[in-house]
Formats: structure tokens, sequence, C-alpha cells
């Protein structure tokens, strides 16, 4: 897709010893598998979770390899208030607490707005948007109780630039934007930042799937550095949102993105 190289990846530097976290959406080679791998290496112990369970699987037994006792996992629907109960749930009891949760799932698709169906644009919102409102809702009933904690959401910056084809996907990460902000000002008084990532284009397996390769040019050829980025390279963002680095920072949408202005 792009001749220009990415740069070398960041090794840990524990910003993350002692925590424990919850990441959705994080089997594979995507944002929120590269955000386990990071929150990892960073120190982190971490329940990742999934709808796909055979890929769930196989990425928790890659990442207890390299970090043995570190790492668990549970199939989740967002979609599924008893699924997202469950996962929390297990959360407390497998660590005593919760300190951070990456809402990571999301749904996209391209369609006209004209030709959209009902299905398509409540499939979209139903995972993209309510699924993170029920998970983020789970986290601070938890966080509440134990008097703190991180929540880091992952919008896109078509949540703000209009995209032919994206109305529900765009209308539903405005507003995880949206929710960001006032679940925000909501948790503050329990000591609960709560923060988004807004990445433009990174690159992984599933998109190429759901993307045609004019698209993919089209979007690439947008980005400054000439280049989309990597998974990790937004794990790393999160990662800074979920450590103490970030400690006054809440009801942020922060873009990681070299598009053009």
């Amino acid at each position: 897709m792009t001749d220009v190289e990415s740069p070398a990846y960041v090794s840990g530097h524990g910003l993350l010893t002692g925590r424990t976290a919850v990441i959705t959406a994080a089997a594979g080679a995507g944002i929120g598998g590269a955000t386990a791998r990071r929150f990892l290496e960073e120190g982190a112990r971490v329940l990742i979770s999934d709808a796909h369970t055979r890929r769930l699987k196989e990425y928790e037994a890659e990442l207890a390899e390299a970090f043995p006792g570190s790492v668990a996992a549970l199939p989740c629907d967002v979609t599924d208030e008893s699924q997202v109960s469950s996962l929390f749930d297990t959360a407390i009891r497998l660590h005593g607490r919760l300190d951070v949760v990456v809402n990571n799932a999301g749904l996209g698709g391209t369609a006209p707005l004209v030709d959209m169906t009902d299905e398509q644009w409540s499939k979209v919102l139903d995972v993209t948007l309510n699924g993170t409102f029920r998970c983020t809702r789970a986290a601070l009933r938890a966080m509440k109780q134990t008097g703190g904690g991180v929540i880091v959401n992952n919008a896109s910056v078509v949540g703000w630039r209009a995209q032919a084809g994206q109305a529900h996907y765009a209308a539903a990460k405005a507003g995880v934007m949206a929710l960001t902000r006032c679940a925000a000002v909501e948790a503050a008084e329990y000591g609960v930042r709560v923060n988004a990532v807004s990445p433009s284009l990174a690159m992984h397996p599933h998109l190429v799937k759901v993307t045609t390769p004019e698209l993919l040019q089209e979007l690439t050829a947008r980005e400054a550095f000439g280049r989309y980025a990597e998974p990790w390279e937004i794990a790393n963002v999160i990662v800074f949102l979920a450590s103490g680095y970030s400690s006054y920072l809440t009801g942020e949408v922060v873009s990681v993105s070299s598009q053009h202005a």
C-alpha cells in the first residue's frame, strides 16, 4: 500500500506496572490486539475480550507464552448486556480491582446513505456507540467502588470529518466522542479519567477485507507521512492516556493522525 517505512517499535518502560486492564475487541492484529501487547510490555495485567472466540483464544495463547500469568481472555459481545456484565465481574474476580478499560470494539462498513438499510445503521450504532456506552457504564460502576481508574475509548477522525459511505460509522464515532466528554465530567468525582483516541488510518487485516484497494490508496495519500499508522502507534497513545503521564487529562479526544489539515 505504501513504500514509506514505519518507525522502529518502541520498547516498554513500565508505565503500567501493577495496573489491571480490560480491553475489548482485542483478538488479532488490530488496534485492540496491539494495545493488549503494549499494555503487557508496560507491566499491566490484562483481560482481553472479543466476540470472535477462536481468534481470541489463539491470541490469548500467543500472549500468554510471552507474558505468562499476566493475561486472561473472555469472549464478549458488547451488544449483549449480560456478556458485558460478566466481563467486568470476571475482571474484578481475577484481580480484585479494575484500573484501566479500553473500549476498542467497533463495527464499520461502507454504504451510501440513500441505500443504507435500518439494519445496517442500527448494527453499526449498536456495536460502536451502544457497546462503548455499556462498557463505560460497567467500568464506572466498578471504578466508583474502588476509587479511581482510567477509561480510553477508540473514536475516529470520521467523527469530525465527512467521508462518503460512512454516515453510520461517523455518527457512531461522533457519539463516542460526545459520550467521552460527558462521562468524563460525571466520573471526575470518582477519581476516574475518561479520554478517547481518534485515529485516521491504522492498517490491519480486517480493514483490508472491508475496504477497497482504491479507497485505501486514497486514504493513505491524505496522510502527511505518506503512510498509514501501525496499530501499535495508536496503542502507544492509549498507553499514554492510561498512564500517570496524563494525570490531568480528561474529557479529551486525542487525534492520532497525520492527515493534512
